[in-house]
C-alpha cells in the first residue's frame, strides 16, 4: 500500500531574525493576556493585577523552562559551561520546567500583589496556558523539532531539515492538538458550568490532561538530547519526560479530589471606586 507522506522543509524563520516559534509564543500571551482580562472583569478583580501577572508569568515561564532543560536534560553538560545557561537563544526549553517556574511566579504574586491563594490564580492562568502550550508545539514543528519516531502512517512527516529521509511521527501536531481540546474544555467548564467556583478543579483538569497526554505521547517520541534523557530511558524503558510527568499526574489527582470534597465559593471582588 503507497501512503502519501508529508515532506517538511518549512523554514524556521518568518523574515530577518523573526522565528516561527518565538511568533508562537508571542500570540500565544497575547491571547492569554485578553482570556485573563476579561476573566478578571467578569469576577471584578483590579484590573491592573493583569500587568503585573503577565510579567511574573513571562518570566517564571522563561526562567523556569530553561533552567528545567538545564537541570533535567543536560546537566553534565552545562555544570562544564555555567556560562551557556543565560543563552536561551541557543535553545534549550523544558516544559516541566515552564510550569514550576510559572508555579512559583505565581506564589510571588500571591504574596506581593494580589492577596489571594494561589490556587485562585493557577485555576484561572491554567485556561490561557493551554492554548499558549498548543502554540508553542507549532513552534516546536516549524522548528522541525521535538518529532517522534519512523511510522507507516499516512500522516507521517519527513522533517528534511532535520536530515529525516522517512516519514516520522508529528509528535508536535500529537500534543498541540491534545492542548487545543483541553483549552476548549477549560473554557466551557469557566464560562458555562462556573467551574472557577470548585477551588482547584480547573488547575487539577489541567495537570491531569496536559501531562497524561504528554506521558502517552513520549512513547512514540524520539529520545531528546542529552545524557539524562537517555539514561533514564536505558534503565527503565521511561524517559525523563515520562518520569517528570508521573508527580504531575498525582497532583492534578490531587486536586480533583480537593475541588469536589469542598462546595462550591463564589468570587466577586467590589468594583473599585471610580475616581
Amino acid at each position: 500500500m503507497i501512503f502519501d507522506f508529508i515532506t517538511w522543509d518549512v523554514s524556521p524563520t518568518i523574515f530577518g531574525h523573526l522565528r516561527w516559534y518565538g511568533l508562537m509564543f508571542a500570540i500565544g500571551f497575547w491571547i492569554g493576556t485578553v482570556i485573563m482580562t476579561r476573566m478578571f472583569e467578569h469576577e471584578r478583580a483590579p484590573e491592573k493585577w493583569i500587568g503585573i501577572l503577565l510579567i511574573y508569568t513571562v518570566l517564571g515561564t522563561i526562567i523556569g523552562a530553561r533552567l528545567g532543560h538545564v537541570f533535567f536534560y543536560e546537566w553534565p553538560y552545562y555544570s562544564a559551561h555555567p556560562s551557556e545557561i543565560i543563552m536561551v537563544w541557543h535553545g534549550g526549553l523544558a516544559s516541566h520546567g515552564g510550569v514550576i517556574g510559572v508555579v512559583l511566579a505565581v506564589v510571588l504574586f500571591s504574596i506581593f500583589t494580589s492577596k489571594r491563594s494561589v490556587l485562585w490564580t493557577l485555576d484561572r492562568l491554567c485556561v490561557p496556558t493551554a492554548l499558549v502550550a498548543g502554540l508553542i508545539r507549532l513552534g516546536n514543528l516549524f522548528n522541525s523539532e521535538i518529532f517522534g519516531h519512523q511510522t507507516d502512517l499516512p500522516w507521517g512527516f519527513i522533517f528534511v531539515r532535520a536530515g529525516m529521509d522517512v516519514p516520522c511521527h508529528p509528535t508536535q501536531i500529537y500534543e498541540a492538538l491534545a492542548y487545543f481540546a483541553l483549552f476548549a474544555l477549560l473554557m466551557w467548564m469557566y464560562w458555562k458550568k462556573n467551574a472557577e467556583e470548585r477551588h482547584g478543579l480547573l488547575l487539577g483538569t489541567f495537570f491531569v490532561w496536559v501531562f497524561s497526554a504528554r506521558f502517552l505521547i513520549e512513547f512514540v517520541k524520539n529520545i531528546q538530547d542529552g545524557p539524562t534523557d537517555a539514561a533514564a530511558y536505558a534503565a527503565t524503558g521511561l524517559n525523563m519526560g515520562q518520569w517528570l510527568s508521573v508527580p504531575c499526574i498525582l497532583i492534578g489527582v490531587a486536586l480533583l479530589i480537593y475541588a469536589f470534597s469542598r462546595s462550591p465559593q463564589k468570587i466577586d471582588f467590589a468594583r473599585p471606586k471610580k475616581k
